[in-house]
């Protein structure tokens, strides 16, 4: 049963990368109740909501990520499933994100029920401080992941397992084997990319996930796109045989893996180069957003498709990295309440007039009508919230949305809106 499984993921791997299936329907945040499938003699990796990677090391098990809260239960059985026996000596956290880090709470109760040392948790120094503002600020983050993931009922956790060891730049594992980690700034302040080297494992966390990089995350932190490339960089100059990532599928082969993580770290600094080249020569965010293009010649990879976060969500992050709040349009210091600024558009223009409006661009349907739309549809409904047919129309502009966007960020943040008009609609 291992063995065919682990043909699955590892055909599942080859089919992206020859492009007989795509992230699309194979998208590389989805998974759940995943098989733990054995891809090398030892190391065995389950592709779930987020990614794990277990190895079996003479001083026992080694894990890199844990899980995230809904399915930590069932990878835990599915790792004695695999090795009944063996304790598990270490966990590492790639980084704090929630998906990545709710599995060791099973290890921990089992280490008590059989008297076994309880596992040591590895992360970066960075990330015990992400636990405390995710405490701190836990309302906010189940409002913003609901939406980005649709999940109306989802809730924010408030207990965390925190690391027993970190560290800054690089450490190692205390095993009877080299186990490198190296500390990088990419998606997270946090990250940990982890270095198996006399199997030529690489563990590299989300800074590799089988889409262009989440470097832009709407709703989120401040994310490290140059930072990002060098962490890259300095991974594909490793010689690795096996990718294994946080999320995504494999890669196998070293010409594969520097290809691809060269890639990505070119695709990161053309954007990163283009924006703050705009930025010194003046430009305001609205240009740069709409002048900045991800790069051509990258265009086609497989593992660069926009289908969770996309480049002009990234450039929004790499000016807020340098600049201020402000997007250098003198109205936006100081605006106006956007009820007000509506109210004065709607009563200027006609209900009926905006309405034609936001029709007409619906039935041209290009990208730059159904943002137009966007903002006349918010406006309707910011003049008069109680409106039905201010929402009824809203909610079909952003139905509309949904289905021509690709990533996973704008379909959260449409649908949302979708929703949120549609229960208006038909109150």
């Amino acid at each position: 049963m291992m063995h065919h499984m682990a043909v699955d993921v590892l055909d599942l791997a080859e089919r992206l990368w020859d492009g007989r299936a795509t992230v699309d329907t194979h998208h590389p945040v989805g998974g759940g109740d995943a098989a733990l499938v054995e891809v090398a003699d030892g190391v065995a990796f389950w592709h779930g909501f987020s990614n794990v990677t277990v190895v079996d090391t003479a001083a026992g098990l080694v894990i890199a990520d844990s899980g995230d809260p809904v399915f930590a239960g069932v990878l835990h059985e599915r790792v004695r499933d695999w090795r009944p026996d063996a304790p598990l000596h270490s966990a590492v956290f790639s980084h704090g994100h929630i998906d990545h880090v709710f599995g060791v709470g099973y290890f921990d109760a089992e280490a008590g029920e059989r008297g076994w040392r309880r596992p040591i948790v590895y992360a970066q120094e960075s990330l015990p401080a992400r636990f405390d503002r995710y405490i701190l600020t836990a309302g906010y983050n189940a409002t913003i992941n609901r939406r980005q993931f649709g999940f109306d009922d989802l809730q924010w956790p408030i207990e965390y397992r925190y690391p027993d060891v970190t560290y800054r730049d690089t450490t190692t594992v205390d095993v009877d084997e080299p186990v490198t980690l190296h500390a990088a700034r990419g998606e997270t302040d946090d990250h940990t990319w982890t270095w198996f080297a006399d199997r030529k494992v690489l563990c590299c966390g989300d800074l590799f996930i089988w889409a262009s990089p989440n470097a832009g995350n709407p709703q989120k932190v401040q994310r490290y796109a140059a930072e990002w490339s060098v962490a890259l960089r300095t991974m594909a100059a490793l010689d690795a045989e096996i990718l294994l990532p946080g999320h995504g599928v494999p890669i196998v082969g070293t010409a594969r893996i520097r290809q691809a993580l060269t890639d990505t770290a070119d695709y990161l600094d053309s954007l990163h180069q283009q924006t703050v080249d705009l930025m010194n020569a003046g430009a305001s965010l609205d240009t740069i957003l709409h002048t900045v293009e991800a790069p051509a010649s990258l265009a086609d990879r497989p593992y660069l498709q926009p289908v969770y976060d996309e480049p002009e969500f990234v450039v929004r992050n790499i000016w807020r990295l340098y600049g201020g709040w402000w997007d250098g349009n003198p109205a936006t210091l100081k605006p106006p309440p956007e009820s007000a600024l509506a109210t004065e558009v709607v009563a200027l223009s006609g209900f009926g007039a905006i309405t034609a409006r936001i029709e007409s661009l619906l039935a041209n349907g290009d990208d730059e009508s159904l943002r137009l739309a966007g903002q006349l549809a918010q406006w309707l409904v910011q003049a008069d919230d109680t409106s039905a047919a201010a929402h009824e129309i809203r909610a079909r502009v952003y139905a509309t949305r949904v289905e021509v966007e690709r990533s996973t960020m704008s379909k959260g943040v449409f649908g949302w809106a979708r929703r949120e008009s549609g229960n208006r609609a038909s109150r």
